[in-house]
C-alpha cells in the first residue's frame, strides 16, 4: 500500500511540476496585462490620479502621480516579457501593498474579521500576482529564463577552457614551487 501510495505521490509532484512554468506564464501574461492598463489609464488620466493622491495626502502628489502610473505600465511590460521579473515584482508589491493602506484601509483592516472584504479590494490580485513572481519567480517561459541558461553555458564553457592544471601546488599533491 504504501509504494502505491509513493508512486501516485511522485506522479502527482511530476505533473504538478511540469505545471508551474505555464502556470507562471499565464500568472506574467494576464497580471502583467493588467498592469499594463492600469499604468496606461493613469498615464492618460494624470490629472484625476493626481487629484485622487492629494486627496489621500501622499506627499508630492504629482511626482508620485506620474512615478506610479510609469511604475506600472512599464512593471507590465516587464512581467508580459518575463523580464527582471522578481526584481520589477518587488516594486510593484510594494505599490499594491500601499495602495492598500494608502486607498483601500478599511479592507486591508478587515483581513481577519471580514476576508471577503479584503480579497474583493481592487489591489487583491495584484498584489498576490505581484508576490507569485517575486517568490516563484517567472518560469521557464521567461527572458530572464533565457538569461539564465545563457550565462550557465557561458559559464561552463568559460571552465571547461581554463588553463589545465600543471601539476604544480597543494591541489596536484606535488610540491609548490618557490
Amino acid at each position: 500500500m504504501k509504494t502505491m501510495f509513493e508512486k501516485y505521490y511522485r506522479i502527482l509532484i511530476r505533473g504538478s511540476e511540469a505545471l508551474q512554468s505555464p502556470f507562471l506564464l499565464l500568472v506574467r501574461l494576464y497580471w502583467g496585462w493588467q498592469f499594463i492598463q492600469t499604468g496606461w489609464g493613469k498615464i492618460n488620466n494624470i490629472a484625476k490620479v493626481t487629484g485622487f493622491f492629494t486627496q489621500l495626502g501622499i506627499p508630492f502628489p504629482g511626482l508620485n502621480a506620474q512615478f506610479i502610473a510609469g511604475l506600472e505600465f512599464l512593471g507590465g511590460v516587464l512581467l508580459v516579457l518575463g523580464l527582471g521579473s522578481r526584481l520589477i515584482a518587488v516594486p510593484l508589491t510594494i505599490d499594491m501593498l500601499m495602495a492598500y493602506i494608502l486607498a483601500d484601509r478599511e479592507a486591508l483592516l478587515s483581513v481577519i474579521s471580514d476576508p471577503d472584504k479584503f480579497t474583493a479590494a481592487s489591489p487583491y490580485t495584484f498584489l498576490f500576482a505581484s508576490l507569485i513572481v517575486l517568490i516563484f519567480g517567472p518560469g521557464k517561459f521567461a527572458i530572464d529564463a533565457w538569461i539564465a541558461a545563457r550565462n550557465r553555458a557561458a559559464a561552463r564553457a568559460s571552465v571547461d577552457t581554463a588553463v589545465p592544471d600543471r601539476g604544480v601546488g597543494p591541489a596536484s599533491g606535488a610540491p609548490a614551487r618557490t
